[in-house]
């Protein structure tokens, strides 16, 4: 059986939490993921034109596009807690325990989701830069060929661009995800309680 959350009390701590999380949560990742978008904004504009970069594998540009849909996604999932702590206040409107346990779970889902495509991408680019490096040992060198082809392929300032870009969403995933995890707790601990009162076991309220 479902409960909506009928307590006073319950209802002004879900409403706090919500609408503080929600809101930190949102401008986190419009602030620091303002950073990627704008070192790819100039990667593509500004960079392309003067260096030709390594050749990239089309999974890591795959995996690097998921990622910020994900990004995207979790930002605009921050905002609607923000939403959700309006209807947290309303009695008329008031979700149901059910409601925000699945809200919180899908916001834990997708910041994990956009951790795994950032590490994937992260540790198929260092090793790709790693094989260059170490078949060429001019380390040091701002931008250098590492073949000796017709067709070059560069190793430069780009590729650490790139890195920095994966470094700062994963980073803000990072904080996303421990903000879902703590609306997660103090949502299962409201729902719990609220079970006990009415002499119902927890699994009704969390399945």
């Amino acid at each position: 059986m479902d409960y909506a959350v009928t307590d006073p009390k319950a209802i002004k701590t879900l409403s706090v939490t919500y609408r503080r999380l929600g809101w930190w949560g949102f401008w986190a990742q419009v602030i620091i993921g303002a950073i990627p978008l704008g070192l790819l904004v100039y990667l593509f504009m500004f960079t392309r034109s003067a260096i030709s970069p390594r050749a990239g594998l089309a999974a890591v540009e795959y995996l690097s596009v998921a990622s910020t849909l994900v990004l995207v996604f979790t930002t605009f999932w921050f905002y609607r807690h923000t939403q959700l702590a309006k209807r947290i206040e309303d009695p008329s409107r008031c979700p149901s325990y059910r409601t925000l346990l699945r809200a919180a779970w899908t916001g834990i889902f997708a910041s994990s989701l956009g951790i795994l495509f950032s590490m994937l991408v992260m540790t198929i680019e260092v090793a790709h830069l790693l094989f260059y490096f170490l078949t060429m040992p001019q380390a040091g060198v701002p931008v250098f060929q590492t073949t000796a082809t017709d067709t070059a392929s560069w190793v430069s300032a780009v590729d650490m661009l790139s890195l920095l870009a994966l470094i700062a969403c994963l980073f803000v995933e990072l904080i996303v995800l421990g903000f879902g995890l703590w609306l997660l707790l103090r949502t299962s601990v409201s729902a719990a309680k609220h079970s006990e009162i009415f002499s119902e076991p927890v699994e009704s309220v969390t399945s």
